[in-house]
């Protein structure tokens, strides 16, 4: 059988499972995860490497988590949105991936009708199957129900988070991939910096330790990342939209952002291999999430485009150097 390749965008509503089932693929924790919804603000791509198997090619499967699904009402949502449609220019495969524990609503419509007129194959990914009660006597009539929405190359029930029928899964997207060579190295697991993740792994921290509006309101950019022999320098910034988000950030004495940098730390230790210092600070962005060139500035393609131009500074405002005003920060090394 022929060497097979090609990219696969993993499409869906917010929090039906893509980005579990990505880490589950690759075997390594590539996107951040949280109950929260839209956690995952960008493209991410995922590289698994196949070596041919029983009933299956040899292959390299590029994987591409995408932002949920949704109607987009801030500058923030349409970028989310932006991210997902060019994951599906030039795709190979698409797997739709619906929660099968939820009632279908508008925006598993609105992610299906984005598929209609597409000449991409679509695989239905039904996920959390471990959760029905009712079992297969519950899962067969949805089967029934779904088939009639789209004509799906295949349907295959699974669950991300215990495992379950991923290996019928990446067979079936392994036989629908065309030949061809590999397009990145075998030992490459995917194209983020360690930068980007780093900063991933800062909002993470946030989503699991804040609550209520805070998580949709903050966000992190990565000031400064110096590695050294021994020792990774970072500093970076948490960006949220009142005063008030700012204090619950901070806590009292400082105590929730030492919680979330002392977390945040132990996390990029274990990505990079080796001890790091985390200096992180908190500002006030008001609004942020409606300025599109403060969005902009959020993809760590743009930001490498910066630092290759040797550009880091904010979209908007000035940096506190400039205006003179001090910014919180927690020192964690």
């Amino acid at each position: 059988m022929p060497f097979r390749s090609g990219f696969v965008c993993i499409l869906g509503r917010p929090n039906a499972g893509k980005s579990t089932l990505l880490n589950a693929l690759v075997g390594e924790k590539l996107a951040i995860i949280s109950p929260k919804p839209q956690t995952t603000r960008n493209r991410i791509q995922g590289i698994l490497n196949l070596p041919k198997g029983k009933g299956h090619a040899a292959a390299q499967i590029v994987l591409i988590d995408t932002p949920g699904v949704h109607k987009p009402d801030s500058s923030l949502g349409r970028k989310m949105m932006v991210e997902v449609r060019e994951a599906l220019e030039g795709c190979d495969l698409v797997l739709l991936i619906m929660d099968a524990t939820r009632k279908r609503d508008q925006r598993d419509e609105f992610a299906i009708q984005m598929l209609k007129h597409s000449p991409t194959k679509v695989c239905l990914i039904l996920n959390k199957v471990d959760l029905l009660r009712g079992g297969k006597g519950q899962l067969l009539p949805l089967i029934e129900e779904y088939k009639k929405l789209h004509a799906f190359h295949e349907i295959i029930p699974i669950s991300a988070l215990k495992r379950d029928g991923l290996d019928i899964l990446l067979k079936a997207v392994t036989a629908a991939l065309p030949a061809g060579p590999p397009y990145f190295p075998p030992d490459q697991v995917t194209d983020q910096p360690s930068r980007f993740m780093s900063a991933e792994i800062i909002r993470e921290r946030v989503l699991m330790e804040t609550e209520e509006e805070l998580p949709y309101a903050t966000t992190v950019i990565v000031d400064a990342f110096e590695e050294g022999a021994r020792l990774t320098r970072i500093s970076a910034t948490i960006y949220c939209e009142r005063e008030g988000q700012k204090g619950i950030l901070i806590g009292k004495k400082g105590q929730m952002l030492k919680r979330i940098g002392t977390s945040a730390r132990l996390q990029i230790e274990r990505m990079l291999g080796m001890k790091v210092f985390l200096e992180l600070y908190v500002k006030v962005q008001p609004n942020w999430r409606e300025s599109r060139a403060f969005v902009e500035e959020l993809d760590w393609r743009r930001q490498l485009e910066n630092l290759t131009d040797g550009r880091v500074e904010r979209a908007e405002p000035s940096s506190p150097r400039k205006t003179g005003k001090k910014k919180k920060r927690g020192v964690l090394s």
